[in-house]
């Protein structure tokens, strides 16, 4: 079976990249009859966040990506970690090491001078002497001090390390008894039954002497996908100045879940040319083996375009249950539907369509100042008037639509001469859905009473 795992740790909300690992991981678990579980990384207690781990479920809810089981804490295990460190210990397959900050940095700055690269001597490896008095030991694993790690990568290929270049002893717990993340993550990995872990390349490094300690502590080691960052438009590291980075402030910019997990598949995979993929799509086609070595880029107008054909197809009362987040609540309006509907066409974000529809739904408190210097003179509130006058029925869009061609024509009149002006008394402003779909929402009455106020502006 295959098992694979999401292991943030909580010390901020959930980047979007984050969650581009994690939707690999659920797609391809899911997609297999596999298990895909969530481990909360929270060994680092000064840095961790109740809050930071509330976020991460909260957009895992958001974004409907369930995981098997309860929620792992590492902060919960270190009884387990001390168990296999001191196994370790006994096999003679760790030691004590009782070097010290001001030794390490001597030691770091002598191998400097020597342009070596920076790293611990193994000075305690076999030491049989006795301790030096006042120090608390850190606790190093035996690393092979030759040869090299080899494994083959589900995205990179076959890699290769030297073991003289990379390795040394590397510290597994430090001296309050704490241990690391490299430690911690082969531990869980292998007792949650984890088989294929899929992770950003910065975890690369980590790889060589991940498998040190797998093979150390016997345990199998597991297939390793290492998916390429994502960057910016200007090829940098995507960072907060290229776009919202936090997986929950998208909703609240008005994006849509399957918009943001069809933008975060792509970026990295793909299935032939396709752009639009379902969840079910997605489940259907992702295999971690064909995502890119390259890094991808992040395009916002790719986002709002993939954003806004969500928009126009997902059902009306899914939308509607969405909008009531941002004050809109369409159910509640005698043409809710259609207002929805009209809107939706022109509407790449949730929070375009809660702007249009509050000055469709609501009277305008107040007017562009631009759009009422330019369309409303003393000609045009004659003819809002004249065309006030003849709105008796409450008709549809093709209806209202006769109704001021005839006006237009009898008043020897073409549609600019009342369009843009009524727009303003209608909403406030110039911009629109088409004129005639306003009039059916608002009805003759509202727009009389509209028309009214504004005249008396």
């Amino acid at each position: 079976m295959i098992v694979t795992r999401f292991a943030p740790s909580p010390t901020g909300y959930l980047h979007i990249g984050g969650l581009r690992t994690a939707l690999y991981n659920y797609l391809y678990a899911r997609s297999n009859g596999g298990k895909f579980l969530l481990r909360i990384e929270d060994t680092d207690l000064k840095r961790n966040s109740i809050e930071a781990t509330l976020a991460i479920k909260e957009a895992f809810k958001w974004c409907k990506l369930d995981h098997d089981g309860e929620v792992t804490y590492q902060s919960q295990r270190f009884d387990i970690y001390k168990k296999y460190i001191a196994k370790l210990l006994d096999e003679g397959k760790a030691y004590k090491c009782y070097i010290t900050k001001d030794e390490l940095n001597a030691l770091r700055a002598e191998q400097e001078a020597r342009k070596e690269r920076p790293k611990y001597d193994n000075r305690y490896r076999n030491f049989t002497g006795t301790p030096p008095e006042g120090i608390e030991p850190v606790i190093r694993i035996k690393s092979p001090e030759d040869g090299t790690i080899e494994f083959k990568d589900g995205i990179k290929g076959e890699i290769k390390f030297n073991c003289k270049d990379i390795l040394d002893d590397f510290i597994i717990a430090r001296s309050d008894g704490t241990p690391t993340y490299n430690f911690t993550v082969v531990i869980d990995d292998a007792l949650m039954g984890v088989t294929h872990v899929i992770r950003g390349d910065d975890h690369l490094s980590n790889t060589p002497k991940q498998i040190v300690l797998y093979e150390a502590l016997g345990f199998k080691i597991p297939e390793f996908f290492h998916v390429a960052m994502i960057n910016g438009e200007d090829g940098k590291k995507l960072s907060k100045r290229h776009g919202a980075t936090d997986v929950m402030e998208y909703k609240r910019m008005g994006y849509l879940p399957e918009a943001l997990l069809n933008f975060l598949v792509r970026l990295g995979w793909s299935h032939g040319d396709d752009e639009i993929f379902s969840m079910d799509d997605m489940l259907k086609y992702f295999d971690p083996h064909d995502i890119n070595k390259s890094s991808s880029t992040y395009n916002t107008q790719k986002l709002d375009w993939l954003n806004s054909h969500y928009i126009k197809t997902l059902p009306y009362e899914r939308l509607a249950d969405d909008m009531l987040e941002f004050g809109i609540d369409f159910r509640a309006h005698a043409k809710g539907e259609l207002l929805l509907n009209i809107l939706r066409e022109r509407s790449k974000t949730l929070i375009d369509m809660a702007n249009s529809a509050k000055s469709i739904m609501n009277a305008p408190s107040q007017y562009d100042p631009k759009a009422f210097a330019k369309f409303i003179t003393i000609q045009s509130k004659e003819i809002l008037a004249k065309f006030s006058q003849i709105l008796t029925l409450n008709l549809d869009a093709q209806g209202y639509e006769t109704l001021t061609n005839e006006f237009l024509q009898t008043n020897g009149l073409k549609l600019k001469d009342l369009a843009q002006a009524l727009r303003v008394a209608l909403t406030g402003t110039s911009v629109s859905p088409s004129i005639f779909e306003v009039l059916e929402v608002i009805g003759s009455n509202e727009v009389k009473a509209r028309i009214a106020k504004l005249l008396t502006h």
